[in-house]
């Protein structure tokens, strides 16, 4: 429901001690009357322009002077009488100015008229009247309760998530109640429907990791919604189509777990063997493994929360990495490999004319040793077996494709290492470093999702740290490559400075106290903090350039298969 008629509801308010300015104004309203933070109020103004504010605050006063003459009225505190004195009160609101249709931002006057605004006019005060390249991110509310309601589909300019404009998109909030994966997997939902059209100039993929269950490892099958809400799947479809999306859920989509022998009993993914299976059957799921020859590059990665300070770690790998190194120029195995590695490790080894001590290749084994036990690092690839290298199938990733890389039953290391090894593929295919190769037809943008960013870029992460350093790569120069990154993390306040700060789109879901006390959110209003802490699931404030405002947003429920805790 939308009023197509602008409703009279105050008077703006300059005092001695509160003047109105260009940014601020204050303005009286009716006490009954449901305002929100967030609504979009009109004024009018000089040479019959409009001034719009966006409401950051209420407050309610009465004539009294203070606390005590309330007390005192009520009978010196007697709660059950009713104050025989008349109490004149009144509600008043602190705005934010937004927009003035004539570009007058002189301002506005004391006494002069407030309206509420009609949906045509929040859309221009808001800037959403004009965007250019539209993608839907959510709806917004305004006035709800009333009969005055309002519901509006958001757009943003994709050039400002995707590039060149602007790029990248952090989400943060608590675990679980702030739905930061469900949030950043509409926002996907959106772009893929939008991007897979012909007539695009652009085209995007996607690849997207599962660090959580099987939380996105059935994306392409629709939600059953199989829940106890009446109605629950009307609802939904209804909210998509209002958006301009379709119901159907992602499409294709390839998954890629890490190997292990369909024989083991310690399985690498949550997935059933039926559905791995099925998967495979069904020409959509691939497992990967490393082979030593082609990956002994990417050792690195498995150092990424190792601190370094004196590089001996990086000589080792720089050693190994060599193909004209008498060690290990010529191995072809894992098993070779870590052999070599053990040759280096004892005590009174003489190689590296002692540029290398041995405690420092002691250091290096064990955390070797320890990651190389995994099944995934294989001595071959049988490509008729469903098995793949995933690099190489990063490679040949094509327009609207959906890449899903379960990593979630790998320990930390390895999700680091399949992850560091992912972004480096994607940004060196973007880079144009395998253009050479056959089947490499990259699309203009490929997104990458991650959740609990805070494992690989956090303030803590050792500034050595090569995934950190893929991370940095991406965010600053990512957005002329056409590399995208969607992260998602319940602290904000703990991610690395630059990469927050190299994402053009900021969503914050519902938070703690503590965490909206931190520096990272002194740019937000107290009432916009305050209300973090208790936004309902499906809300998000978003933050984009081409706003005029912070916006509050509601998104729909997932539209593909959802797992039950």
């Amino acid at each position: 429901m939308s009023n197509n008629k602008s409703k009279l509801i105050g008077r703006i308010l300059a005092t001695e001690k509160n003047p109105t300015t260009i940014d601020e104004f204050n303005f009286w309203t009716n006490s009954d009357l449901k305002l929100s933070a967030f609504d979009i109020v009109k004024v009018e103004h000089i040479d019959g322009s409009y001034t719009f504010g966006v409401i950051e605050n209420i407050s309610h006063i009465t004539d009294a002077q203070s606390f005590l003459t309330n007390f005192i009225s009520s009978d010196f505190g007697d709660v059950n009488i009713d104050e025989p004195t008349l109490r004149v009160g009144m509600n008043y609101a602190k705005a934010k100015v937004s927009f003035n249709n004539d570009n007058l931002y002189t301002p506005v006057h004391n006494n002069a008229k407030v309206y509420l605004a009609t949906a045509e006019e929040i859309t221009q005060a808001l800037g959403l009247d004009r965007i250019q390249n539209p993608l839907v991110c959510g709806s917004l509310k305004m006035y709800e309760g009333t009969s005055m309601e309002v519901i509006l589909p958001v757009h943003l300019n994709s050039k400002f998530i995707l590039g060149p404009e602007g790029a990248h998109l952090n989400i943060s909030g608590i675990s679980g109640l702030a739905a930061k994966t469900s949030y950043a997997m509409f926002l996907m939902k959106a772009i893929q429907d939008r991007y897979q059209k012909d007539d695009m100039s652009d085209s995007v993929a996607f690849v997207i990791f599962n660090v959580k269950g099987k939380d996105l490892m059935a994306i392409d099958r629709p939600n059953d919604f199989s829940s106890d809400i009446q109605g629950e799947k009307e609802k939904t479809f209804t909210e998509y189509e209002a958006l301009g999306l379709s119901t159907a859920p992602f499409k294709n989509v390839k998954y890629f777990i890490p190997y292990t022998d369909t024989k083991s009993a310690k399985q690498s993914t949550y997935l059933t063997r039926e559905e791995i299976k099925d998967n495979i059957d069904a020409g959509q799921l691939k497992k990967f493994k490393y082979i030593y020859s082609d990956d002994k590059e990417n050792i690195e990665m498995m150092f990424a929360d190792i601190d370094d300070p004196t590089q001996t770690m990086e000589s080792i790998i720089s050693k190994i990495i060599d193909k004209e190194d008498i060690d290990f120029g010529g191995l072809s195995t894992w098993k070779d490999f870590i052999d070599k590695v053990t040759e280096k490790a004892q005590k009174g080894s003489a190689g590296d004319k002692g540029d290398i001590s041995v405690l420092s290749w002691r250091k290096f084994k064990r955390v070797i040793r320890k990651a190389l036990q995994d099944e995934m690092f294989a001595y071959r690839v049988n490509g008729r077996e469903a098995e793949c290298r995933l690099a190489d199938e990063l490679k040949k990733i094509r327009k609207n494709e959906v890449f899903v890389v379960d990593i979630a039953k790998l320990p930390e290391d390895k999700q680091a290492f399949v992850f560091g090894d992912a972004v480096r593929t994607i940004y060196n295919l973007k880079l144009g470093e395998y253009d050479a190769e056959s089947k490499v037809d990259p699309p203009s943008r490929i997104i990458i999702f991650i959740d609990e960013l805070n494992k690989y870029a956090s303030k803590d992460v050792p500034k050595t740290s090569p995934i950190l350093r893929e991370i940095l790569d991406v965010t600053e120069r990512g957005r002329s490559l056409g590399v995208v990154l969607f992260a998602a993390e319940q602290f904000r306040s703990a991610i690395h400075a630059r990469v927050t700060g190299n994402c053009a789109t900021h969503a914050y879901g519902r938070t703690n106290s503590i965490e909206t006390s931190a520096k990272d959110y002194s740019s937000l209003p107290n009432t916009y903090k305050n209300m973090l802490t208790r936004l309902e699931q499906g809300d998000y404030l978003v933050q984009n350039p081409i706003f005029r405002s912070i916006l509050k947003i509601n998104f729909p429920k997932p539209i593909y298969k959802q797992f039950k805790q």
